[in-house]
């Protein structure tokens, strides 16, 4: 037979309280039961994964590849998925010259530019330095580029694939959960 009886702890009451602000007022103490009721957690936590999301797509030295892109463009990841990529992009103007940096996604067909950045001048020495901190997802044939337009633009970083296409998360090389 059930049973439920009152449980009268501050601690949990305040714990409560913290986790779900809007039941503050509610004043009645906490209850428990006999009853066992099952409760299935879906989290990532409770299917395997020990690490928070923004650990888990951490740049780390075996799993991330490094780029330094000056007056080129170069193919920086080509296989589906989703990545995270971390720059920094500096550009010294000269003159009237436009001076681009962009990353750009390819289908194969055509360039998408999915972040620029675009430095002009009518004086000499006008300098630009931005960083960059992105997720993007490839298809399957889809290749993620980086281009400098010349000298005077220098694109430095790493990216990293974070997930396979299907979503199924890929850990920081050498992490092991316990």
């Amino acid at each position: 037979m059930a049973q439920i009886t009152s449980v009268t702890s501050e601690a949990l009451q305040a714990k409560l309280r913290q986790l779900l602000p809007s039941q503050q007022g509610f004043g009645e103490d906490l209850q428990a039961s006999n009853v066992i009721l099952p409760i299935i957690d879906l989290t990532e936590t409770a299917s395997g994964s020990s690490l928070r999301q923004d650990l888990q797509s951490a740049i780390n030295f075996g799993g991330a590849t490094a780029f330094d892109v000056v007056n080129a463009t170069t193919t920086v990841a080509s296989t589906g998925g989703f990545y995270r990529v971390i720059a920094g992009i500096s550009s010294k103007a000269q003159s009237t010259a436009v001076v681009r940096a962009s990353f750009i996604i390819n289908d194969g067909a055509s360039d998408k530019i999915i972040y620029g950045l675009e430095t002009t001048n009518e004086n000499d020495n006008y300098i630009t330095a931005v960083n960059v901190d992105f997720v993007f997802f490839l298809r399957a044939d889809d290749i993620f580029k980086i281009t400098s337009s010349n000298l005077n633009v220098i694109v430095q970083g790493s990216v990293r694939q974070i997930a396979d296409t299907s979503g199924n998360l890929v850990n920081p090389t050498g992490f092991t959960s316990e």
